[in-house]
């Protein structure tokens, strides 16, 4: 029998398969999605779209008011993400430690832990050097305003951006394995090491037992089950919750499900006379640093999409969508984020076991997205934009929640030991454990959660 059988392959997965293969454990990796790698993965937009995410490209809340993007591969989201990698702040980490009862979540006391993930990568701190004209006309506009800036952080080797390269390529997957994901960092080293890795593997249930833990899915469109001593669910909010919910786990855990958050992204786009190219070189190396936009509970990122995801942001036909994306290399794009509350999100399952999405946006969201998009048009007229479109359209980031953790069962739904409440065999430290939105990329805190529950794990 299997020591671990870890299910997803992202931000959390990658990173335990490793601390756990290379700690002397008998590991299986499971993932939903296929298996592709730097000389594999689909080379065009149409093709990435349909082949790396759940949806084929976008999932859909119960009211089809917001789309989610969620990848499924193995690597997860770290392959068609940007790999931005911040640790979290006090006002993050004070919230969490307010909701979830649990005293150490503090940033002193992960601090160690981002220090050993980013020890597994390389990491670019980016400069004015690295900007393209998107970035220039972001931070031009904010020195203008008196917006505070700053340079953003990116998981990254050797990219060659200098020799034409540019990074919106790797939304679809890196074809150099310069993209620090998981799949790079995680996944490919504990392979070396004696990892199984199953791909094509969609987990449905778990059965818990005394001293093991009962996995059931289709492989491959066969239906199969699984056992190991221990059981890791990696799947983040959407997949983790699911699995707990098919399982039957609702009535023993009224916290199942609550408390799904994100971070709503509005994009608005501002049209100069000259071209912009934004989709060229490092596309996304600033955003915002302000403190009053991190107390407002936004920010502003420089971005940018292709051609076919950038049509699908405006709502607009015929000749004047036409007009419009004549207009794509003279775009300039600034995103607003929001930190929403974890109260008006829920996930929940059908009758057959499908994913339901319950999100409204309470008036507070409502009101921090207003000053998030009021702030991007300041910026694009301090820059003289002839024009500003703003996408009707938002949709959802960082996906987080369902599964929160803390120290009372009635109100979370994992303790402080990552284990599921009343269910010693069964572990989660992906983003569905989050209390709240943080308002900062989740990605490298995922990681130093999963790194240190490993360690735990390893110690037992």
């Amino acid at each position: 029998m299997k020591d671990f059988i870890i299910v997803g392959s992202g931000s959390s997965g990658g990173i335990l398969a490793r601390s756990l293969q290379e700690g002397g454990a008998d590991v299986t990796l499971i993932e939903a999605g296929k298996f592709f790698r730097k000389d594999t993965f689909p080379r065009t937009e149409a093709a990435y779209s349909s082949q790396l995410f759940w949806g084929g490209g976008l999932e859909f809340d119960d009211k089809a008011k917001s789309a989610y993007l969620r990848a499924k591969c193995v690597g997860g989201t770290t392959n068609v993400n940007q790999c931005l990698m911040n640790r979290f702040d006090d006002m993050a980490m004070d919230d969490w430690r307010d909701r979830s009862g649990i005293d150490w979540l503090t940033v002193d006391a992960l601090n160690p832990h981002y220090d050993k993930v980013e020890d597994l990568m390389e990491l670019h701190t980016f400069e004015k050097k690295d900007f393209n004209r998107n970035a220039e006309l972001f931070t031009g506009g904010c020195d203008k305003l008196g917006y505070g800036w700053k340079y953003l952080r990116r998981g990254q080797k050797d990219c060659k951006i200098e020799e034409g390269n540019d990074c919106i390529g790797c939304l679809g997957g890196c074809q150099r394995d310069s993209k620090q994901s998981t799949l790079v960092i995680g996944i490919q080293v504990a392979e070396k090491l004696g990892l199984e890795v199953l791909s094509n593997f969609e987990a449905d249930t778990v059965v818990h037992h005394e001293d093991h833990v009962v996995l059931l899915g289709e492989h491959e469109g066969q239906k199969k089950e699984l056992s190991a001593r221990r059981m890791i669910l990696a799947g983040g909010s959407f997949g983790t919750t699911k699995i707990l919910l098919n399982s039957g786990l609702k009535k023993a855990l009224p916290a199942l499900g609550k408390g799904f958050c994100q971070h709503p992204q509005y994009m608005a786009f501002g049209v100069f006379d000259e071209p912009v190219d934004s989709h060229k070189g490092a596309f996304q190396t600033v955003a915002s640093g302000d403190p009053n936009m991190r107390k407002a509970g936004f920010k502003l990122e420089n971005v940018y999409a292709p051609p076919i995801a950038v049509g699908m942001l405006f709502n607009s036909y015929g000749r004047e969508h036409q007009r419009l994306m004549k207009k794509y290399r003279y775009m300039a794009c600034i995103e607003a984020a929001v930190r929403d509350q974890p109260e008006g999100g829920e996930l929940d399952v059908d009758k057959k076991g499908n994913l339901i999405v319950r999100k409204t946006l309470t008036e507070q969201d409502l009101v921090r997205a207003d000053k998030g998009i009021e702030a991007i048009h300041n910026v694009f007229a301090a820059v003289g934009a002839k024009e500003v479109v703003d996408s009707p359209f938002y949709f959802g980031l960082h996906l987080m929640g369902g599964c929160s953790f803390g120290t009372d069962p009635n109100k979370s739904v994992i303790n402080p030991d990552f284990q599921v409440h009343g269910h010693k065999n069964i572990y989660v430290a992906d983003s569905s454990v989050f209390p709240s939105a943080p308002g900062i990329n989740p990605s490298l805190t995922i990681m130093a959660l999963s790194q240190k529950m490993g360690e735990e794990l390893l110690k037992n």
